[in-house]
């Protein structure tokens, strides 16, 4: 049905030309369209007043790409720690620890059961986050789930020299899974912070589009996001030598800090 709207209004067009009657004036539709594609420019990630088609970073304020940038560099700083304290498994780059879990299988090697049960974490953070974003209120949704964040990375440091490392990758897991719920609209992501594949995906077909005409910057918010998780990724490879472990008392602040930068923007935009 909705696929046969545009024929249908071109047949109107001409049934008016033929009868002599001016076609019918569409100019209120594109204000309408017009308004809503303003509302969704304006709208964080609490509110759902975007179809979910097409909703991507670019449609986000300023103020709230920006923190997702700064979180794509908490989920780099978080993953490097991981990934040296395990030595060559991740704690938010599923699609790593998937390859590991395939090879470990096709040697009968222990590497898979280990790549299985990260995976598992992963999946089970972000079940976690997901649900206290969906019972928080909507336009203060990514505040408390990052400040749940924060909680389990302050576990995940707290209870190294009590409970042992694997306490500490589980609530590292946790920590990293929950994170992708920050930015949740109409239940899908919206912004991957996590993973970069899909951005550097982006990256190409915005520069692409740039190539051919189009917008000449619409790539660097997707390459600011990368670069994010990067630079993250480098601070944390620098402090675990330094700090081993407690190299994530670090990265707890940085998500409470967050938080807070998050309540105050989704209450500018709520």
């Amino acid at each position: 049905m909705l696929a046969s709207r545009p024929f249908a209004a071109l047949d109107g067009e001409a049934q008016g030309r033929q009868s002599g009657h001016a076609p019918p004036a569409r100019s209120g539709h594109r204000a309408v369209v017009g308004r809503k594609s303003n509302q969704c420019m304006r709208t964080g990630p609490g509110n759902s007043g975007c179809p979910r088609h097409g909703f991507d970073m670019l449609r986000y304020h300023r103020r709230h790409r920006a923190i997702a940038i700064c979180l794509a560099g908490l989920a780099g700083y978080v993953d490097a720690v991981g990934f040296l304290q395990l030595g060559g498994f991740f704690v938010s780059f599923m699609s790593g620890n998937s390859t590991r879990l395939a090879v470990g299988i096709a040697e009968r090697a222990h590497s898979g059961v280990v790549a299985l049960g990260l995976v598992a974490g992963f999946v089970a953070g972000v079940v976690l986050g997901t649900l206290v974003g969906r019972r928080a209120p909507p336009e203060y949704r990514g505040c408390i789930v990052l400040a749940a964040v924060a909680l389990l990375l302050t576990i995940a440091a707290a209870i190294e020299p009590f409970a042992g490392v694997p306490a500490t990758i589980g609530a590292m897991l946790l920590a990293m899974g929950a994170e992708n719920a920050v930015f949740e609209r109409d239940g899908e992501v919206s912004i991957g912070l996590t993973y970069m594949t899909g951005t550097l995906v982006k990256i190409g077909q915005r520069i692409a589009t740039a190539l051919s005409g189009g917008d000449p910057l619409g790539w660097l918010p997707y390459f600011l996001l990368w670069a994010g998780l990067v630079v993250g990724a480098t601070l944390g490879a620098l402090a675990f030598p330094r700090l081993g472990l407690a190299s994530l008392w670090v990265a707890a602040a940085a998500a409470a800090i967050m938080s807070m930068l998050m309540l105050q923007v989704s209450r500018k935009h709520a």
